[in-house]
């Protein structure tokens, strides 16, 4: 039982981002290699900010604040390395325009790079998932199951699970955003995007106290929601606007 227990745990923080793998990105060789690059490139960076965090650890679960300032610093790496992931796209794109012209074959469509910005995105939340959810989730596969006090009422492999789906599904769709925020030169998609990854990494600070985890993942998902309907609205217009012009 606690086999397929174990497996439920690894679908439910994966398995739509599997399924969006399957569907969209599985079609385009270049997409899966944007997928790759992207979940190597985010380990590499969580890696590296756990190990200039090692000197500081354990952090007394008593006292909250040192765990604002790992959040802050780490929120802040990630949104300095999105611009970079973005300044590498952008230079790989215009080579591959370029290569389009010689060729004689049409430029890179608006699909295209949105395409590309929810690849880089998936592989940003699948790197998350690996190392803060699926790397937690051995110990699931065995003869029982875990609780913690301070949710008690949630096994913690199941919280843990949720918590890192909430945050594979606002990586995804927020690199859309800033992909777009970056492109169009718009303020409010640029400051969204690094705004809601510092408030959902805050969010889990609620955990730390008793019964937290019911208050906690409510507003995570509620920050999920909010990203997917700005990211909705955000394609929406971008392609309407694009079917508008003429040709």
């Amino acid at each position: 039982m606690t086999v397929a227990a174990g497996l439920g745990y690894v679908l439910l923080a994966l398995g739509p981002s599997l399924t969006l793998f399957i569907s969209v990105i599985s079609r385009k060789p270049f997409l899966i290699l944007t997928v790759l690059t992207s979940t190597l490139l985010w380990l590499v960076s969580l890696i590296a900010m756990s190990g200039l965090w090692r000197a500081f650890l354990p952090l007394k679960p008593t006292v909250w604040w040192p765990y604002v300032i790992l959040i802050i610093t780490s929120v802040a790496f990630q949104e300095a390395l999105r611009i970079l992931f973005w300044k590498g796209y952008k230079r790989l794109e215009n080579i591959l325009d370029a290569f389009a012209d010689r060729a004689r074959k049409p430029r890179l469509f608006l699909t295209d790079k949105m395409q590309i910005a929810l690849a880089g995105g998936l592989g940003h939340g699948v790197a998350h998932a690996v190392f803060f959810c699926l790397s937690l989730l051995t110990p699931a596969f065995g003869p029982a199951t875990f609780y913690v006090d301070r949710c008690p009422r949630i096994p913690f492999f199941l919280v843990s699970a949720i918590i890192s789906l909430g945050f594979v599904t606002i990586h995804t769709f927020s690199m859309v955003i800033a992909f777009n925020g970056y492109a169009e030169g718009k303020k409010t998609d640029r400051v969204f995007v690094p705004v809601i990854h510092l408030v959902a990494a805050m969010v889990t600070l609620i955990n730390i106290f008793s019964g937290g985890c019911l208050v906690g993942i409510p507003l995570l998902y509620f920050i999920t929601i909010l990203t997917l309907l700005h990211c909705g609205r955000t394609v929406w217009r971008r392609l309407t606007e694009n079917q508008s012009r003429p040709e």
